[in-house]
């Protein structure tokens, strides 16, 4: 398989400190991952001044303010940031991304030489950003939080209209409780995805821990998201259901080993590094008794132990009943050139 991209997903928890961000992209870095993403909006597009925050992002923030307008508003990434920001992802060896919500953050990260672009599971439905999106002709990832078959359908065929191919999408399953509970995780929504809609598939994950998502490496996923923070006792919507720096660290190497586990040619055989233990672990058939030459050999007289570099145990029948051409000692390994 190709290698799996993860995506470290710092989110809004620089808090709206440019220092803490710089910290996020170092922290991912040094985890191993692929990307370190971010997200470009405009709250004043995004959401109405009138719009209350989710159940969870009231629980994290335990103030009075119920407006989700002005908690986004504390957490919008000045533009002026993007410049340095990318300049210290590549000196720290990650790829920067960002996901834009509306269709002013994508022309300004279409200018900034942004590879890709991700799509939050809430724009699914908008059909004039999707289009937008489209028509920038860079690769998609698709998130589908909330979403149905028909709606990630119906989404493709809006790219689709836009010239877009499916081998230009990865379609992410995704379910957007944060932390999302193991019983409504779903996983194999993911593999539905995939078999249903023909597309590349990865997966959003915000449970708490790291289990999840690389099971779902496992299963196929060629991409993985996971949000992370410095500390989950910070204030904010999505630092609770991160992971911290050292759990950012184990989820990417677990990835990369079942990357590896997973990787081998699928026909059952002995691997390279076992051939040496079939000696050590198999047995082979040897006299238990003295025996004189014209004997006739017998179950009776035959016992398997290791080591297993003489006769199989496999062809013991076609020992019993022939007769030894020379004199053994006991306890020693039948040989072919013993046996008349």
């Amino acid at each position: 398989m190709d290698r799996v991209i993860i995506i470290a997903e710092a989110g809004v928890n620089h808090n709206g400190d440019l220092n803490l961000a710089k910290e996020l992209i170092q922290v991912a870095a040094d985890a191993g991952a692929d990307y370190v993403k971010f997200q470009t909006f405009n709250a004043d597009k995004l959401v109405s001044k009138a719009a209350k925050k989710a159940a969870y992002q009231s629980k994290n923030f335990k103030d009075a303010d119920d407006s989700q307008y002005n908690m986004l508003k504390k957490l919008e990434m000045p533009e002026d940031w993007y410049s340095e920001l990318l300049q210290f992802s590549a000196d720290a060896g990650i790829k920067f991304l960002s996901t834009g919500f509306d269709e002013e953050s994508i022309d300004f990260l279409d200018q900034i030489g942004l590879e890709l672009f991700k799509i939050p599971s809430g724009e699914i439905t908008n059909k004039p950003y999707l289009k937008h999106v489209a028509l920038k002709g860079k690769p998609i990832i698709l998130s589908t939080g909330m979403a149905n078959i028909q709606e990630i359908s119906q989404a493709l065929a809006v790219f689709e209209s836009c010239n877009r191919r499916r081998d230009e999408i990865t379609v992410l399953h995704c379910n957007t409780e944060y932390p999302t509970p193991m019983k409504d995780v779903n996983l194999k929504a993911m593999l539905h995805i995939r078999d249903e809609l023909k597309v590349a598939i990865g997966y959003s994950d915000h449970t708490l821990g790291i289990e999840v998502p690389i099971a779902a490496v496992a299963l196929g996923a060629g991409v993985i998201e996971k949000h992370f923070t410095l500390d989950r006792s910070l204030p904010g919507p999505d630092h609770k259901a991160s992971l911290e720096p050292g759990e950012l660290k184990d989820m990417v190497r677990g990835i990369r080993n079942i990357e590896l586990a997973i990787s081998g040619s699928g026909i059952k055989s002995p691997s390279d590094s076992e051939i040496p233990n079939k000696i050590v672990a198999r047995k082979s058939i040897f006299f238990i008794d003295n025996i004189s030459v014209g004997d006739i050999i017998t179950k009776e007289r035959l016992t398997v132990k290791r080591p297993g570099n003489g006769i199989s145990p496999m062809d013991i029948d076609q020992i019993i009943g022939k007769k030894v051409s020379v004199d053994v000692p006991a306890d020693t390994m039948v040989e072919w050139s013993q046996i008349q």
